[in-house]
């Protein structure tokens, strides 16, 4: 039933030291894998604290971005912000309007449009700067690729303070205050935050040099919601945001957020899972199919009837987003059905005028997992075609489309999500270098699973296992949801199927221990069962029975006993 290759994680050596220094023998091996070496710093990962952040100070270009402000605020300047669409760029621009405020500076909040501006600063956000006064610019989790607009606010007498996290440009020179972790000679101990996190740190900085005390809870609460939703990875400085930004959630005053944790269904305590599958979608939805000024107007908002109001929109603007992105998904999958799985290019690349720009990036995710290829899809609109690319481990796809720069009238991300705009009379020729050039070490598209937990007894999975597991939330990148390889099941009774082909079923193992197991878009799988098999997942909860519960991966049939 299952082509790809299960195999147990490795144990490393700092595993044994862990138990010694009294770390329990399910977490320890789980915290050396994180690259967790010694007990202090176990217990530093289990109980992140706010002393962990590093000195917005060190970042490169904060020290001249923060007296730029600072003297915007004695000239009584406006300053635009400038966010990116998407939620880490909603989340990082209302922590910069929101610190503006608070130093007393007057904030113009300018969110691009997805289908009229395209994404990051463009010269007409310059322009709607200057017709309205402001002689400071500041982005938002965008901007490094920005040289036109930039060309324009320096001929217009306006500074720019970029703050982005994307790659920048080889040999990239702005006429900018820039602050990036990834530009060259930036000592900054920690790369990796997202634009959010970025947000939060001039914020931060910005407070600290006003002699502004800085509550860390209702900064983290924003920032966290950019940082799990942009899928940065959740160690160091990131994961520090994620968890006490997640726990400092539960707490929440503003009007807004509470709105939004209202209509996405969601209860403390709080789950990396939760941002990403029930507020981020529904964030991100304004921007995708509508306007990404009403989700900031949301996270802004003090007004609980026009925070209601706002959050229910955005709830419609998620169901719509769902069936958008279910077309896009259902086509795409079309494309590549009839070619066994063996056969697949290395890259896979499909286009649609019928498609919505707005979701091609989600729904080419969604192949990259299904399908286990690097996936690049675009809506096509006249005589330009714009879209999304989402990879798979081990495939640098912003360093792969690289070299086709030049022909690409916009380009930016990172390793595993790229976006671009091509010409349409282009898109055919590239798409045949693409191909002719994707080709990987053959290891790489095999389909990988390193199982952590191996409980050959049904009997082990219980909740003390759960709860002793979930020491290690928030899960994401690099810090994923311990998997567990559960063996030598059968079910018991008949599976009941719910939604759009998931299932849920009790299996029962050799030891007469029984697992709940749920799975999504697995239910054709579970009828096709014979005998023991093997399963392989998650460890979560079922909030309809209140039980712990497998959250399948893979199946397959179990080895002889």
């Amino acid at each position: 039933m299952s082509a790809a290759v299960w195999s147990p994680a490795p144990v490393p050596p700092s595993a044994g030291r862990l138990v010694a220094g009294g770390i329990s023998p399910i977490l320890a091996p789980l915290l050396a894998r994180r690259g967790v070496g010694d007990v202090a710093e176990a217990r530093r990962y289990l109980s992140p604290s706010v002393d962990e952040l590093h000195d917005p100070f060190l970042l490169r270009g904060m020290e001249e971005a923060v007296a730029r402000l600072e003297e915007a605020r004695r000239r009584r300047e406006r300053v635009a912000v400038v966010g990116d669409y998407d939620v880490d760029g909603v989340s990082g621009t209302a922590l910069v309007l929101a610190a503006l405020q608070a130093c007393g500076v007057e904030g113009l909040p300018i969110m691009p449009h997805r289908m009229r501006d395209g994404y990051g600063l463009q010269p007409i956000h310059v322009e709607q700067a200057y017709a309205a006064g402001c002689r400071v610019i500041v982005t938002v989790d965008c901007g490094i690729s920005s040289i036109e607009a930039i060309s324009v606010s320096v001929g217009l007498g306006i500074d720019v303070i970029v703050t982005d996290h994307h790659l920048p440009p080889p040999g990239l020179v702005l006429p900018a205050i820039v602050i990036n972790p990834r530009q060259a000679s930036c000592g900054y101990p920690f790369a990796e935050l997202a634009g959010a996190g970025l947000a939060l740190k001039l914020a931060m900085a910005m407070l600290v040099r006003a002699g502004r005390s800085v509550p860390p809870a209702p900064l983290l609460r924003v920032a966290c919601l950019g940082t799990i939703a942009d899928l940065v990875p959740l160690r160091g400085e990131n994961r520090v945001i994620a968890s006490l930004g997640l726990r400092a959630l539960a707490e929440a005053r503003s009007e807004g957020l509470r709105a939004l944790l209202r209509v996405a269904g969601v209860k403390p305590p709080f789950r990396a899972a939760d941002v990403g599958f029930r507020l981020g979608p529904r964030l991100n939805a304004a921007g995708r199919l509508d306007h990404a000024q009403k989700a900031l107007d949301l996270l802004l908002s003090r007004d609980p009837q026009r925070a209601a109001a706002l959050a229910d929109e955005l709830d419609g603007w998620n169901r719509l987003r769902r069936d958008e992105e279910r077309q896009v998904v259902d086509q795409a999958m079309a494309t590549f059905a009839g070619t066994p799985p063996g056969d697949l290019p290395g890259m896979l690349v499909a286009w649609s005028a019928d498609w919505h720009r707005g979701v091609v990036g989600i729904a080419a995710g969604r192949l990259a997992r299904d399908l286990h290829r690097p996936t690049l899809l675009l809506a096509q609109e006249g005589d330009t075609t714009t879209g999304s690319g989402r990879s798979i481990p081990g495939v640098h796809l912003h360093e792969f489309l690289q070299r086709w720069r030049e022909r690409l009238l916009r380009f930016g991300g990172h390793a595993a999500a790229v976006g671009l705009t091509v010409r349409s009379a282009d898109l055919e020729p590239l798409h045949a270098e693409w191909l002719r050039h994707a080709i990987w070490d053959p290891e790489l598209l095999v389909r990988r699973y390193e199982y952590e937990l191996d409980l050959r007894a049904a009997r082990a999975f219980d909740v003390a296992l759960l709860t002793e597991v979930r020491q290690l939330e928030p899960f994401g990148i690099e810090n994923p949801a311990p998997l567990a390889r559960v063996s030598g099941l059968r079910l018991y009774g008949a599976p009941r199927t719910f939604g759009a082909d998931h299932v849920s079923a009790i299996a029962v193992g050799d030891d007469g221990g029984r697992v709940r197991l749920v799975g999504w878009r697995f239910a054709p799988r579970i009828h096709e069962l014979q005998g023991r098999f093997d399963a392989l997942g998650h460890l979560d909860w079922d909030d309809f029975v209140e039980a712990p519960a497998l959250r399948l991966v893979d199946l397959r049939p179990a080895e002889p006993s």
